[in-house]
């Protein structure tokens, strides 16, 4: 009947596994989602903002051609001797460690004059002596590029060249500094970038610079911003630095690098960092890092590259600083989109590169990233496919939560602590889409299966049992069936008389206040209500639903409708409605369950020979003045409470006597008199059937004085007054024979 719910839960398990499956398959980079790059990116910008140091790093100054510069030195690119000058300005008065440049100087420089006074020394002049040892005194002064040059020299000065990574028609401009490695020698280069050409510094300025690094960044995202920047890269055959990684090598005067490869993997081709002087720099296998941003636009001090020209400039703002001379006047400078902004200066990135690395503040995955994210994609498919699916709603929802927090602490602790950067936006996803699809089907499809067993079973049990009955992995159905289960019969006492003297409005409310309350305790167990019978209830634990505690659950019930009974009667009482008092029957044992009735009306309804029974031990409870009765199968299945034996019986219909008892209480509620009374009560019962009537009779008289109200002993000791005339016989076994119901 339900087994089209077999189904969802196939078509569950099935969603679950493709997801994860292809989370997995984004982790190793076999199959890239680019929406969940996207993501991770956004994910990264948020992080990197998130605790990014905003201060102002003072060490490094952006010496700036900028718009006041432009006003007062003249439009842009000024001559070589006025850059020379600068440099003069710079290391002689203001004492600066290091100047890196983020341009290239790939042109001579003719602003000079110097190539017409040369010509007309050849032509013109050539015989005018005055003037050609006038022209020898000028060319030291006229030629600026000589005179940059000079500038540069025996100094700490890196220029920067530009790698042209198009497809266009091979070509080389200027000379590019001296190599960083030999790439042939190197196993993991092939995997570098790789430029397609270059433009680099004219040949008398890079040999007179310390040293020369490249300033462009190939490595954009798919998004267009910048997080990434090559350190180094492959050309012919030969490894070449970035300029900042060239500033921060010059700064310190350190030896050429060593390179850390992969350590995990079949050969050691992929490169994972770059060592000089104890400090690793972690890096991709592309020889790439993770740009760490110091803050907003400036985070460093920009100074006026006029007001450095005349002396302007505060002593104290440059002297010891490291200087990164770049273009900053609109329409010159080259603006980058960054995680801090979309219109970012290009040399401040290399001023943020250049202070992480003195700072040791990089960020990187780590080397068993990929490895630990297909795990968490595999772990978070797991739980979801284990736990989604076997808990409530609210349940869910609160291990949904608890993870994404669990799995946002744990990225943080990574990224903050250890410098790593681990996937968020994969995990996060992931189990989102793993615990939509969970509330999909239980919320849209499994609906069906709680509305189909609410149709079935809702008239017949609470709808908390429902809802229960919805989240079990168990197939319920109405076919007949046979299982052992628990009976309950329960009668309303001297219900005939109580009817005659009510009127048939109050008859109906005083049945609806013994109901109700009833109804809600036996659901309150997890009992089935089967039936009302005019006074009487009968009711069943261990189906629809397995229970094996449906024995315990039946007499604690019982019990508390006898203390409600209680109850009622200060409520009956101030209503004048007579005193109430009812009898319950139990018996546990293997019984029929299902639809059952007639083509024109169907009951989910038990039957059998346990069942009868259950109905003749409610019989019994005014016979033998107790409120409840239960058989010894009942007892068995319910060790937790203490019961009295009350008689060993042959009930109306049936051959093979029982013995049947009457439930006191919970062991932990019994107290010591009430165990005691127990006691006595089933040595009395020893000496009865074994035919002792003096002994049997000493007790009950015993129990009958100290327990007046208690009518159980009278009818013992009626029964030994009459044996004592008519003894049952040698052969007799202790049974009662009962002919009535």
């Amino acid at each position: 009947m339900l087994n089209s719910n077999k189904w969802l839960k196939i078509y569950r398990l099935i969603a679950c596994l493709l997801i994860t499956g292809l989370y997995a398959a984004h982790s190793s980079g076999h199959f890239i989602i680019p929406t969940l790059s996207r993501m991770e990116n956004i994910f990264y910008d948020m992080r990197l903002r998130a605790t990014m140091p905003n201060t102002v790093d003072s060490r490094i100054v952006i010496v700036a051609v900028d718009e006041q510069s432009l006003a007062v030195e003249g439009r842009w690119p000024w001559s070589r001797n006025k850059i020379a000058y600068l440099m003069d300005m710079l290391f002689d008065y203001y004492n600066v460690k290091l100047v890196g440049f983020d341009m290239v100087f790939a042109e001579e420089d003719k602003s000079s004059g110097l190539e017409l006074v040369e010509k007309l020394a050849d032509k013109e002049l050539k015989d005018d002596a005055n003037f050609q040892m006038a022209v020898e005194k000028l060319k030291a002064k006229l030629s600026f590029d000589q005179v940059f040059a000079n500038s540069l020299s025996n100094r700490k000065t890196v220029l920067g060249f530009f790698n042209s990574h198009i497809e266009e028609k091979y070509n080389e401009i200027g000379l590019l500094p001296r190599p960083l490695a030999d790439a042939t020698t190197i196993p993991f280069a092939q995997a570098l970038i790789e430029p397609k050409s270059y433009t680099g510094n004219l040949p008398l300025l890079q040999q007179a610079a310390y040293a020369g690094g490249f300033f462009n960044n190939p490595k954009v995202d798919i998004d267009g911003v910048y997080r990434r920047l090559p350190l180094i890269v492959q050309y012919h055959n030969k490894i070449y630095e970035s300029l900042s990684f060239a500033m921060f090598r010059a700064l310190f005067d350190l030896p050429k690098p060593e390179f850390s490869t992969n350590q995990y993997g079949k050969s050691d081709n992929r490169l994972e960092g770059i060592r000089v002087e104890g400090f690793t720099i972690p890096v991709d296998a592309e020889g790439a890092m993770l740009v760490p941003f110091r803050g907003n636009i400036n985070s460093f001090p920009y100074i006026s590259a006029a007001d450095v020209l005349n002396g302007k400039a505060e002593l104290d703002q440059l002297k010891d600083k490291i200087v990164l001379f770049g273009v900053t006047a609109p329409g010159l400078f080259d603006s980058r989109a960054t995680p801090v902004g979309n219109l970012y200066n290009g040399v401040e990135v290399h001023a943020n590169i250049l202070s992480g690395l003195l700072d040791e503040r990089i960020k990187a995955k780590p080397n068993n990233a990929v490895s630990s994210e297909i795990l968490t994609a595999l772990i978070l498919g797991l739980l979801a496919i284990l736990v989604f699916p076997r808990v409530a709603i609210l349940t869910s929802a609160i291990v949904f939560l608890l993870m994404l927090a669990i799995l946002v602490f744990i990225n943080g602790y990574y990224w903050h602590d250890k410098n790593s950067d681990l996937a968020l936006a994969a995990p996060l996803s992931e189990f989102s889409l793993l615990y939509g699809v969970h509330l999909f089907f239980g919320f849209f499809l499994e609906n069906r299966r709680k509305k189909q067993l609410g149709n079935i079973f809702g008239q017949y049990i609470p709808p908390e049992l429902v809802a229960q009955m919805s989240q079990s992995d168990e197939e319920f159905s109405i076919q007949g069936e046979s299982r052992e289960m628990t009976v309950f019969f329960s009668d309303v006492r001297g219900f005939t008389t109580i009817s005659e003297t009510l009127a048939p409005h109050d008859l109906c409310e005083l049945i609806n206040a013994i109901f109700t309350p009833v109804t809600k305790i036996i659901h309150e167990s997890q009992g089935t209500i089967d039936k009302y019978i005019g006074d009487a209830i009968m009711a069943f634990w261990g189906a629809p639903i397995h229970n094996n505690n449906h024995a315990t659950l039946a007499v604690g019930a019982s019990l508390n409708i006898i203390k409600l009974l209680s109850l009622l009667q200060q409520e009956f009482s101030a209503k004048n409605w007579p005193v109430i008092d009812m009898g319950i029957g139990l018996n546990t044992g293997t019984m029929s369950v299902g639809n059952m009735g007639s083509e024109f009306r169907m009951a989910y309804t038990v039957m059998g020979d346990a069942v009868n029974l259950g109905s003749r031990l409610e019989g019994l409870t005014k016979q033998y003045s107790v409120k409840i009765i239960v058989s010894e199968s009942t007892k068995n299945a319910a060790p937790d409470f203490i019961y009295r034996e009350l008689d060993r019986v042959r009930v109306k219909g049936k051959k093979k006597p029982i013995t049947i008892y009457e439930p006191i209480a919970t062991v932990d509620e019994t107290s010591e008199d009430q165990r005691q009374t127990v006691a006595e009560v089933a040595e009395a019962l020893s000496f009865y059937r074994s035919q002792q009537w003096g002994k049997a009779c000493d007790i009950f008289e015993d129990l009958q004085s100290r327990y007046p109200d208690d009518d159980f002993y009278a009818l013992y000791l009626e029964r030994i007054d009459e044996y004592r005339i008519a003894p049952p016989g040698e052969n007799w076994d202790g049974v009662y024979t009962h002919t009535s119901k």
